[in-house]
């Protein structure tokens, strides 16, 4: 004779729970990988990164960028885009230079300390998908990141959310 089947604590429904758990939960994983990537980005030789200049840093790009395109891309005035080039520039990350179109505009482009930050946090990220996956199971990590994308804007890589947090 059968027994009926337990569900594993993987399968089992969860209870009803109160909607405001959902946004709390999805910004606690998120806040956990930012904190780890720059817990090792330090490890690493990068102590002085933050969770806004990974923003500016990859709004900045290959190409280079303006301080009004950047606060544009950021969500944020001018001013506050120029003070974290400030930042970023004493760091080591960026740098100014002329615009060779318009040699009174200046172009923010990365440094190789730059692009050296960029490099890292994309291989760690990597590692910490992959401990994700070791620890839900590569299935349900798949399954969470689709069904994530089906409830999510398709422009995967919006980088305004310092001008949204900050209101």
């Amino acid at each position: 004779m059968d027994l009926p089947r337990t569900p594993d604590a993987s399968t089992a429904p969860e209870p009803d729970t109160p909607g405001y758990e959902l946004p709390l939960l999805l910004f606690l994983g998120f806040r956990t990988l930012i904190d780890e990537l720059h817990a090792e980005l330090a490890r690493q030789g990068h102590p002085d990164l933050r969770p806004l200049h990974g923003f500016v840093l990859q709004a900045v790009g290959a190409r280079g960028t303006t301080a009004v395109e950047l606060g544009r891309s950021l969500g944020v005035s001018k001013q506050a885009a120029g003070k974290t080039i400030d930042t970023l520039e004493r760091l080591g990350y960026v740098e100014r230079v002329k615009d060779p179109a318009d040699t009174r505009r200046k172009i923010v482009r990365l440094t190789g300390r730059g692009h050296d930050g960029l490099a890292r946090s994309a291989r760690i990220f990597d590692e910490l998908r992959a401990r994700w996956a070791d620890r839900l199971g590569a299935g349900r990590l798949s399954a969470l990141e689709s069904d994530l994308r089906k409830v999510t804007p398709p422009d995967l890589f919006r980088l305004d959310v310092p001008g949204w947090f900050g209101g």
